[in-house]
């Protein structure tokens, strides 16, 4: 009987072991999957045929850190998670010209689409685009509005709240469900009502990480306020028809990012 109780325990012991290490290397890969932006395109030739192998180098004019993809079997090319910015993307193909397109604007959470066509001579040659990058989001049917970093830091704030900038968007408004001082079954933070939806089906997220507050509303202190101004780099305003990378929420997204160094001093 002993025996049969310690092989019981054993056996336990090993299930309870596999589920925990299955969890670890399960959290372990887990990325935010929204917390920046994604640059794709297709790579074509001048006849329209797809190029196999070509670099894409992807600029941050800001940091100079620079990401890279290369075209597959379709000359197709995707680069997920950049930081908001300016960025300068090149071209290279053996047997082509080089092509630049600078002064590119990707926005938080935007999934932008460049197509280029690459010209066939020298390697060494580069092809300056002139032509201004597409400003409308083609990857994408969201909608949804930008705040960006010069309005979160320069227009005055009635408390620092950063979050309140949200409802100077379309189909965005501040609802006030219970008295200031007693909404503690609504929490504390900014209740805002996006699209007509209930403010607890609300979706806040930093840096790609949900940060609701315990009654799943939008975050803010005792004093009822989402402080951070100066550490927010700017935030999006997904209304509906978003994605289902979002998930959680049948309401709106306000999808934010902070600020990261530059090269330049300041």
């Amino acid at each position: 009987m002993s025996q049969q109780i310690r092989v019981r325990r054993t056996t336990a012991g090993l299930e309870t072991l596999i589920v925990l290490l299955f969890t670890i290397s399960s959290a372990s890969v887990v990325r935010a999957q929204v917390a920046g932006a994604t640059l794709s395109g297709t790579i074509t030739d001048p006849s329209g045929a797809a190029i196999i192998g070509a670099t894409v180098s992807i600029t941050n004019k800001a940091t100079g850190v620079i990401r890279q993809a290369a075209t597959d079997s379709t000359g197709f090319y995707s680069t997920p998670n950049l930081l908001p910015g300016d960025y300068e993307v090149t071209v290279a193909a053996s047997g082509f010209s080089s092509t630049k397109q600078s002064d590119l604007a990707l926005t938080v959470g935007a999934e932008q689409v460049l197509n280029l066509a690459l010209r066939i001579g020298e390697a060494n040659q580069t092809i300056q685009v002139e032509g201004l990058a597409p400003q409308v989001q083609l990857g994408s049917s969201t909608l949804s509005s930008e705040v960006e970093g010069i309005t979160v830091r320069e227009l005055p704030l009635n408390g620092r709240d950063w979050a309140s900038l949200a409802t100077l968007q379309p189909g965005v408004a501040q609802v006030r469900a219970h008295p200031q001082g007693t909404q503690a079954s609504r929490g504390l933070g900014m209740q805002m009502t996006i699209s007509g939806n209930r403010p607890t089906q609300n979706s806040f997220r930093l840096d790609g990480a949900l940060v609701n507050d315990y009654s799943n509303a939008g975050p803010g202190s005792v004093l009822g306020q989402n402080l951070g101004v100066d550490a927010i780099q700017e935030f999006s305003v997904l209304t509906s028809n978003y994605s289902a990378e979002y998930g959680f929420t049948s309401g709106g997204v306000i999808n934010a990012i902070t600020r990261s160094g530059t090269n330049a001093f300041h």
